[in-house]
């Protein structure tokens, strides 16, 4: 899936009303609809076929036909979520393959442009979970193919980190993602490791604090 920083870029200041450091705030009904439209941009990623489609585009680009193959998914199936996503901006038109004496185009995603996704207004916890929903069952897809006689990595946390501490976690997450997506190759090239990668930092309300110790005695 692609990089994505969602949630708010930049702290409002005096002159940024919480949507941009340059303009002014807009009105509630203008305020309201880019606040759909950048939810739907987020959810468009909720759906575990597309994130197996961006996977796959990653290492080489294909036309929906092709991509359906190696996804054991129908060719209109696969023909919408891609509209979709090239839609959202998420994967581009390269180059095109002849088809039954026509043309169809290749697509290619550029992990970058998901650094677009969600930005300019807060996300609702609805789109959040959303896309949770999609990547815990694309885990499970994957995990059933896991190959336990090679090691893996697992982490898990609910902490609590300094705030420098936590700039530099997100920072080395975010290098570990850049190089996946640069070396990942097209699928099937001889000699190299089918991999599994799914990571997602955020921050959590502090509302549930560590209880106070009790009384001494």
């Amino acid at each position: 899936m692609p990089h994505s920083r969602s949630g708010p870029t930049d702290p409002p200041g005096p002159t940024d009303p919480g949507t941009s450091r340059t303009r002014a705030a807009p009105d509630a009904a203008a305020g309201s609809a880019a606040s759909e439209a950048s939810v739907a941009d987020l959810r468009v990623l909720a759906h575990p076929l597309r994130l197996r489609l961006l996977s796959l585009l990653t290492g080489e680009a294909y036309s929906a036909a092709e991509a359906a193959r190696l996804l054991d998914q129908s060719q209109a199936n696969v023909s919408y979520h891609l509209r979709r996503l090239h839609k959202a901006g998420l994967v581009e038109a390269v180059g095109e393959v002849t088809v039954r004496g026509g043309t169809a185009k290749r697509y290619r995603h550029d992990p970058d442009s998901g650094e677009r996704l969600g930005r300019g207004v807060p996300q609702g916890v609805d789109a959040y979970l959303a896309l949770a929903g999609a990547l815990g069952e694309e885990l499970r897809r994957r995990t059933a193919q896991r190959d336990t006689g090679v090691r893996g990595e697992m982490t898990d946390a609910e902490v609590w980190l300094d705030p420098e501490a936590w700039a530099g976690v997100r920072e080395r997450a975010r290098e570990v993602g850049d190089e996946l997506h640069r070396c990942a190759l097209p699928p099937g090239t001889d000699g190299a490791v089918r991999v599994s990668a799914t990571m997602v930092l955020f921050a959590m309300r502090a509302a549930e604090a560590t209880p106070s110790a009790g009384p001494a005695g």
